[in-house]
């Protein structure tokens, strides 16, 4: 049931593993996502790809697509940004997961998995540079042509620029 590589015990694609469950998915029901472009990177296959990105790894390019260029607009002044990409070749059905592959099982929710039942990835990249239409960053951990979501600044980094509203001071 499992494969080597590099001496690494490496789970096949699509297996459900030892005590893992897998649902019916619902049918799917069109939020109205919209991908703005398309992010490269060096990895081409899911076991080659990284399980969380690293602030060293390879520079990586995230495309941003017509009409959402002018959108990128001011993002060189953050330091690192919050990508969100669909995790294409992700399934989409288990609720309970062995990542260790030992039969001991977490649900889903409790993971980072990228399967889930809304395969949205996130990351916290490093931008290394703008090249019009398209961002340089460091610390992604997704397939090649892997679809982009949405850009954000680090919300730690970033303060409100709109005037405040009564919710932003609720505490406890």
């Amino acid at each position: 049931m499992e494969s080597s590589r590099d001496g690494l015990a490496m789970v096949r694609l699509n297996e459900v593993r030892r005590n893992e469950v897998a649902v019916e998915a619902p049918q799917a029901f069109d939020a109205g996502l919209a991908f703005i472009g398309v992010i490269r990177t060096p990895w081409t296959s899911r076991l080659d790809c990284p399980r969380q990105g690293r602030d060293d790894g390879p520079i990586c390019r995230i495309e941003v697509s017509e009409p959402w260029v002018a959108a990128l607009d001011g993002i060189e002044a953050f330091e690192r940004i919050e990508v969100l990409y669909w995790l294409h070749e992700s399934r989409r059905d288990l609720v309970r997961q062995s990542p260790a592959n030992d039969g001991a099982t977490r649900g889903t929710f409790a993971l980072r998995s990228p399967v889930r039942p809304n395969p949205i990835g996130t990351a916290l990249v490093t931008l290394v540079r703008r090249e019009g239409p398209a961002l340089l960053v460091r610390g992604l951990d997704c397939l090649d042509m892997t679809p982009l979501i949405d850009l954000k600044p680090d919300r730690c980094l970033f303060t409100p620029l709109a005037p405040p509203q009564p919710g932003d001071f609720e505490t406890g």
